[in-house]
């Protein structure tokens, strides 16, 4: 049974307007005037309130205004008992439930609250499907950003052991992808790229030299210069690596990065010979750090030239072999934001 408020000046029909109400099961409670049927609606929930329309201090219409922007749920049936319904019906139009002409009878009082009482339940299964729903979705959402994490993880995870294999197979160059990686990361952040491609830049550099895993390690750790079979060999890493990668659906096309970050901007590079904006953005950086990593670096058949003249060679070139932003990026790290490759890592 509803909850229901009668609002009249007249204690005798409001009291027996209760009584008819009080009688079908409905808990009543009742009020003289607009001014007390909103003080008690503000302290304890109705769902139906019958009221007169011509009240003392505030109209009926006035409280159907005011309920309806306090409670808009609770369910206002008019009463009149002028001839002229004009005004019970603007009211209807208004918002309110149904209008009676009194005097009231029991018949109809019955009807007409229990239908909007079945209204009021029916407002208020949909408002709790609603908060359900709504508490569905976000344990849904919880379950799925808890899921990502975990997946994020151990796609994470997988990415570094895999390029800490291809690393105790070239000894010499233990570490490289990581600092290739560090290095791309923060000249992607330099040049704004946003953080979800800042994440797939740091996965495809991890992985950039995974197809020197086809490559013997006698190659790789060769002191002398390398014949043009060996160099063959070494340049085709990058597309072993691509056959490795693209069949795993990474969020970011990684397999590609890998596959561009040999090639240059005029053509001279390696597999496909790419030229400018037939390369990736982020296989730019890569390209640009890899070159800087390397030359800096000792490997088996040179000292390490150092990183002024790695800055030296990419300076000289940018605008041919390497992207102008990206060279820039890098050169303003190192002399005004004091990377460090030991630092990073």
């Amino acid at each position: 049974m509803a909850r229901v408020l009668i609002v009249d000046d007249e204690e005798s029909i409001r009291t027996i307007i209760g009584a008819f109400a009080a009688k079908d099961g409905h808990t009543v409670a009742l009020a003289g005037d607009a001014i007390e049927a909103l003080d008690i609606l503000s302290k304890e929930p109705f769902d139906v309130v019958v009221t007169d329309i011509i009240l003392p201090r505030k109209s009926g219409v006035v409280l159907l205004a005011d309920i309806r922007e306090a409670q808009p749920d609770v369910q206002v049936i008019m009463m009149t008992g002028e001839p002229e319904v004009g005004t019970a019906a603007e009211a209807v139009r208004q918002g309110a439930f149904d209008y009676l002409a009194k005097p009231v009878s029991k018949d109809a009082i019955t009807k007409v609250v229990a239908a909007a009482a079945a209204k009021k339940a029916l407002l208020d299964e949909n408002r709790s499907l609603e908060e359900e729903n709504r508490k569905h979705r976000e344990h849904l959402e919880e379950l799925v950003d808890a899921k990502t994490e975990q997946i994020r993880e151990a796609l994470e995870g997988t990415v570094h052991i895999v390029s800490d294999t291809v690393e105790i197979r070239d000894p010499y160059t233990a570490g490289h992808q990581r600092r290739v990686t560090v290095l791309a990361c923060a000249v992607g952040t330099e040049l704004d790229i946003p953080e979800e491609g800042i994440d797939g830049l740091r996965v495809a550099g991890l992985l950039h030299d995974i197809g020197k895993m086809s490559i013997p390690a006698e190659i790789l750790t060769k002191p002398t210069r390398l014949t043009e079979i060996e160099y063959a060999l070494i340049q085709g890493h990058p597309q072993v690596a691509y056959d490795l990668l693209k069949s795993i659906r990474f969020p970011w096309p990684v397999a590609q990065i890998v596959l561009q970050h040999h090639e240059r901007l005029d053509g001279s590079g390696y597999p496909r010979g790419l030229k400018g904006e037939e390369m990736l953005p982020e296989a730019t950086i890569l390209a640009v750090c890899d070159v800087v990593e390397a030359m800096a670096a000792h490997r088996p058949y040179r000292a390490a030239l150092g990183v002024d003249a790695a800055l030296e060679e990419i300076e000289k070139n940018k605008g041919r072999l390497y992207s102008e932003d990206v060279v820039d990026a890098c050169v303003q790290l190192f002399a005004k934001g004091g990377f460090s490759f030991e630092e990073q890592l």
